[in-house]
């Protein structure tokens, strides 16, 4: 069983075109994604999966492995379906997800992600979560919150504050970090699947699997990420590096 680390990273970005490829400290953010990624114990593999020759040249001039994929995906998932077709893994083989857009996330949480996997044959998917005390966060619909079960298993994501607090105590929630861990055969059925309404309304594709059937393990973390959606956050990204906190 391999266990292959890909970077999905498009240069067209509704929000901020050529993110990939934006500086901080004098290093594109998809460099920052990739050497966090390397850090990342117990790989087979790490690429860049892309649909842009900017940004396939940008990794390759910095060291890195990317591999070309179609420019027409809807999604992150639909690029390494393609990427792990390409580079012929096998059903059983284990796929980390890593957001092009985090270049602080912590490295030892993939161990956990795929652990689950190797040990219980009947998981498909894993990602993680972090409990949040934050009101506005909870309130802003950029922080998906998800709800599990005793087992640790998904129930819903969601952009709204989940769950609603009735009765007034002091409310906590659940923010999912966008990192997943898939089995290859699961990945390549997933991707097969029309959108599900749940997924349409809140437009978050992890609830396609909920609305099939397909379980979703959540692992509880302590620890966080930081994320580059927009150009503003960039700033933010740059201060925080640049104090040492990656």
């Amino acid at each position: 069983m391999k266990i292959i680390a890909l970077i999905p990273a498009r240069y067209g970005s509704t929000r901020f075109p050529g993110k990939a490829l934006a500086p901080i400290l004098g290093k594109p953010l998809i460099q920052w994604v990739y050497e966090q990624a390397a850090r990342v114990k117990g790989l087979d593999g790490l690429w860049v999966a892309t649909d842009d020759e900017r940004i396939k040249e940008g990794v390759e001039g910095f060291g890195g492995r990317a591999i070309m994929t179609r420019a027409d995906h809807p999604s992150g998932s639909d690029r390494l379906a393609e990427a792990a077709e390409k580079l012929e893994l096998a059903p059983n083989d284990l796929v980390v997800n890593i957001q092009g857009d985090q270049p602080v996330f912590p490295p030892g949480l993939i161990a956990h992600l795929t652990g689950i996997l190797q040990r219980d044959c009947s998981a498909v998917m894993a990602t993680p979560a972090r409990r949040l005390t934050d009101m506005e966060a909870a309130a802003n619909p950029n922080v998906v919150k998800v709800v599990f079960d005793k087992r640790g298993r998904a129930l819903y994501f969601s952009r709204s504050p989940l769950p609603f607090w009735r009765d007034g105590r002091r409310p906590y929630y659940f923010k999912h970090i966008g990192i997943y861990a898939y089995r290859v055969s699961f990945l390549k059925d997933f991707v097969t699947l029309p959108p599900g309404r749940w997924e349409e309304a809140e437009k978050l594709e992890q609830l396609r699997a909920l609305e099939y059937g397909f379980p979703i393990h959540i692992v509880e973390t302590t620890e966080d990420t930081v994320e580059v959606d927009t150009p503003e956050d960039l700033a933010r990204a740059e201060a925080f590096l640049g104090g040492g906190g990656g």
